[in-house]
C-alpha cells in the first residue's frame, strides 16, 4: 500500500505541535497518511525534555509523534526562517500550538506565510484564543479546566472543585483542530485558497459543559459536585463497590432499570410504585441504592459484566491502566497493538480512533529522534546535500 492511497496520502504538514494539543491533530494526519515533518528547535520541543536523562523517548511522546519524520529548525536564526519559508511553499498544512503572537514575534505568522503558498492551511492551537481579552492568559491543560468550568463541576460533594484525571482540554483542543484542519482542507478544494484556523481549547470543551448547563438553566442554582453520584435526573447513576472492585452503572432508561431488577434477582420491586419511574426513584434514592449495592457486593466485576451483556444494562468495570492496556476488545478491532519500538521495547500503542472502513491505515513508524531526518527530508524538499545539512547544523540553523 503506498502512501498515496492512504486517506490523506500526498498531504504535507509541517507539525510544530508540541506536548499534546497540536501533536495530537498531526498524529491523526500522520496516522491517515500525510507525510508529516515535525519541526523542533535544537533543544527539543518541551515534552521531549520531560524524559529521563539518556533517554530521547516516553510512552507518552511515542505515542503523539510516531509516523512523523522530525527535524530541526532554529528560527531565530535568519537562515533557519528562510528554510521554513522554502518547506512551506512545498506544504498543504502547518500545525503550531504556541502562545498567541509567538509565531509572528518570528517573523513566521500567519500573515508573512500566507504570501510564501496561498494555499496554505495554518493551523494555530491555544488556551483561549487569538484574539479577546483573556487571548494572552497563560494556559495549561489544567488552567483551561479551571476557566472552563469543568472543575467547578466534578469532585466529591463539600469538597473543593477537582480536575479530570487525564489532559482532556488538550485532547478536546487537538481533536478540534483537527476537524478544522479537514473542513479548511475540503474548503480548499473549491476555491484554490487556504485560510487560517484557529481553535481554543476553553471554547473546545464547552459542550462538554451541556448537562450542567442544562441543570442552571431550568433551575437558576449551580449545580453541585456530587462525585461519582449522579443528581435526581437518573437513579441510579454512579459507581458501585464489588467483590474485586468498582462498576460503573448508568439507568439512562425505564427499562434499564427493570433490567437491573431482573438481574440483581429482586423482580419482586417491578411493580413497586416508589420505583414506577426515574422522578419516583429519585424521591426514594436512599432506596435504590441499597438495592444496587446488596447486588454489586455480592460479585465480582466479571459477573456484573456478564449480567449487563445478558440483560442489556449500561455498566462497566472500573479498570485501570493495566488493563485497558492490554483490552481484548480494543485489540481485536486493531485500535490498540504491540509493537517494537527502537528505544522503549515491546509496548502497546494506540493506531486511531477514525475509522475510515475501507481504507487503509499507516503502518506504525516510531516516533523520531531529535533532528532524525534533517539530512533527509532537507534534501527531499528543498534538494540540499548531507555537507550543505552538515554546515547548517555546525551554523546552529539545525
Amino acid at each position: 500500500m503506498t502512501e498515496t492511497q492512504l486517506p490523506l496520502g500526498g498531504i504535507t504538514v509541517i507539525d510544530f505541535g508540541q506536548i499534546y494539543q497540536g501533536a495530537y491533530a498531526s498524529v491523526l494526519m500522520a496516522k491517515a497518511g500525510a507525510n508529516v515533518i515535525k519541526v523542533e528547535p535544537p533543544h527539543g520541543e518541551p515534552l521531549r525534555q520531560r524524559v529521563p536523562p539518556g533517554k530521547t523517548s516516553t510512552l507518552s511522546f511515542a505515542m503523539m509523534n510516531c509516523n512523523k519524520r522530525g527535524i530541526t529548525l532554529n528560527l531565530k536564526n535568519e537562515r533557519g526562517r528562510q528554510i521554513l519559508f522554502d518547506l512551506v511553499a512545498k506544504a498543504d498544512v502547518l500545525v503550531e500550538n504556541f502562545g498567541p503572537g509567538a509565531m509572528d514575534n518570528l517573523g513566521v505568522g500567519w500573515d508573512v506565510l500566507r504570501h510564501k503558498n496561498p494555499r496554505l492551511i495554518y493551523a494555530s492551537a491555544t488556551g483561549y484564543g487569538i484574539s479577546g481579552p483573556n487571548a494572552d492568559n497563560l494556559a495549561m491543560d489544567l488552567t483551561v479546566q479551571a476557566a472552563s468550568g469543568v472543575m467547578s463541576v466534578t469532585g466529591e460533594a463539600g469538597g473543593q472543585p477537582m480536575r479530570v484525571g487525564v489532559t482532556m482540554a488538550d485532547i478536546a483542543g487537538g481533536t478540534h483542530l483537527y476537524a478544522g484542519i479537514m473542513t479548511a482542507l475540503y474548503e480548499r478544494d473549491r476555491t484554490g485558497h487556504g485560510r487560517l484556523v484557529e481553535i481554543a481549547m476553553q471554547e473546545a470543551v464547552y459542550f462538554t459543559l451541556a448537562g450542567p448547563l442544562d441543570i442552571y438553566h431550568r433551575t437558576g442554582k449551580l449545580p453541585p459536585r456530587t462525585g461519582n453520584v449522579g443528581g435526581n435526573t437518573i437513579v441510579p447513576y454512579g459507581v458501585y463497590p464489588v467483590k474485586d472492585g468498582f462498576v460503573a452503572i448508568h439507568t439512562g432508561t425505564e427499562q434499564h432499570w427493570r433490567n437491573i431488577l431482573v438481574a440483581a434477582g429482586r423482580q419482586e420491586l417491578l411493580d413497586d410504585p416508589r420505583l414506577a419511574t426515574m422522578h419516583d426513584r429519585g424521591r426514594h434514592k436512599d432506596m435504590v441504592n441499597d438495592i444496587v449495592l446488596t447486588w454489586t457486593q455480592s460479585v465480582t466485576k466479571a459477573e456484573v459484566a456478564a449480567a449487563a451483556r445478558k440483560h442489556r444494562i449500561p455498566v462497566a468495570p472500573v479498570r485501570d491502566v493495566s488493563e485497558v492496556m492490554v483490552d481484548e476488545h480494543m485489540h481485536a478491532r486493531g485500535m490498540l497493538e504491540w509493537v517494537e519500538h527502537p528505544e522503549l521495547g515491546r509496548v502497546v500503542m494506540p493506531t486511531t480512533p477514525l475509522r475510515l472502513h475501507g481504507a487503509a491505515v499507516a503502518t506504525f513508524a516510531p516516533s523520531p529522534r531529535l533532528g532524525e531526518h534533517n539530512e533527509e527530508v532537507l534534501f527531499e524538499m528543498l534538494g540540499l546535500s548531507a555537507a550543505e545539512v552538515a554546515g547548517l547544523k555546525r551554523e546552529g540553523v539545525l
